[in-house]
């Protein structure tokens, strides 16, 4: 976890206010991309602000719906409460949480009760493929017991401790594999991934763990149902770490763009008109990657709700004045935030645990 210890030293370094717009963009980052991850789009200002308010900071207080403000609950509770000892009523709060608002499900802050079994399935409803079966309600308690027991003799402290990825890695399957709730697990076991890093660093942290399974979605479905068919989970483990050391690079990735954003947009400020400050803000909230394509006339006339004529003169001085690199002429010209983003790798790891990057 050595990127971990230099995200760390990075925001320590930060003014305040830098350092606090860090955290709140680590958080709702992985608060959108985990719901992301199960097909929930979330509003990101919303989630960010829902995130102020509960760390008690100035925010908008703008009204948050409560997908975006279970959400937030549930990431800052998880940045506060790192440090202490995983149990059941941690897991039902998130659980209640990350199902805010919902009138479909019938358990909501505690496990599943229900007869039937616990499937993921796909295909025809006459012939279903089924990819995973939980354990029968019955037993999640028993199950879930034992996990939690797991988690905390494994931890830094604990009796048996384990290496920080390997951990996460195996508590996030082995909490999927019992799926102890009718809906919200993923969120909640990849929220476990996150508690377990930050245990190991000793201090509150947050890596783009869901955001770096976001862009591998795919390949993490696939590995989890691999490994819930089988007791060897080394490949899993093995993926787990790749996805775990490329999601510290994002996050640094992450917190050198909000240094460098918040240094462009103070250039800006002194003199950029409010359609100029609107836009800036729009296309820097797309992150380090910005927007698919590049930032073009037609999109500053949607954001800024302003004429092609005038799209175009704000855009030219933005250029002049060094905010923005454009490329390509005319309709084709595309323009781009003078921000230099680290390129993130992808992390693949071996059986044998040697680290590939692509």
């Amino acid at each position: 976890m050595r990127g971990g210890g230099i995200f760390l030293g990075t925001v320590r370094h930060l003014a305040e206010s830098d350092r606090e717009q860090v955290v709140v963009e680590a958080m709702g980052s992985e608060a959108v991309t985990t719901s992301e991850i199960e097909g929930e789009i979330l509003d990101r200002e919303s989630v960010q602000s829902s995130i102020r308010q509960q760390l008690g900071l100035a925010s908008d207080r703008r009204r948050v719906k409560p997908a975006e403000r279970g959400i937030g609950e549930m990431m800052v509770d998880l940045y506060r409460g790192y440090g202490r000892p995983l149990d059941e009523g941690t897991l039902c709060s998130w659980h209640a949480m990350v199902c805010r608002g919902r009138t479909d499900l019938r358990e909501v802050g505690r496990y599943r009760t229900h007869a039937e079994a616990m499937r993921v399935v796909s295909g025809r409803i006459d012939k279903p493929t089924v990819h995973f079966e939980a354990p029968p309600s019955d037993r999640v308690g028993l199950e879930m017991a034992r996990f939690v027991e797991w988690f905390n003799r494994r931890g830094p402290g604990g009796a048996e401790p384990l290496g920080a990825l390997t951990r996460a890695g195996v508590a996030h399957l082995y909490f999927e594999s019992i799926h102890p709730f009718e809906d919200g697990n993923g969120r909640i076991g990849r929220a476990i991934s996150e508690k377990a890093l930050a245990q190991s660093l000793g201090q509150p942290a947050l890596t783009a763990l869901a955001a770096t399974i976001l862009t591998n979605r795919r390949e993490y479905y696939d590995a989890l149902e691999a490994a819930n068919k089988q007791n060897e989970i080394t490949e899993w483990l093995a993926w787990f770490a790749g996805v775990g050391l490329e999601a510290q690079e994002r996050t640094l990735a992450q917190v050198e763009f909000v240094i460098e954003k918040t240094k462009l947009l103070d250039r800006a400020g002194a003199w950029a008109n409010a359609r100029q400050r609107a836009v800036l803000l729009r296309v820097m909230r797309e992150g380090p990657e910005g927007f698919t394509g590049g930032l073009s006339a037609k999109k500053y006339v949607t954001i800024a709700k302003t004429s092609s004529a005038t799209a175009t003169r704000d855009l030219g001085e933005l250029v002049e004045r060094g905010i923005l690199r454009r490329e390509g002429e005319k309709k084709g010209a595309r323009y781009y935030p003078m921000v230099v983003a680290r390129k993130v790798a992808r992390v693949i790891v071996g059986a044998g645990g040697e680290v590939v990057e692509l």
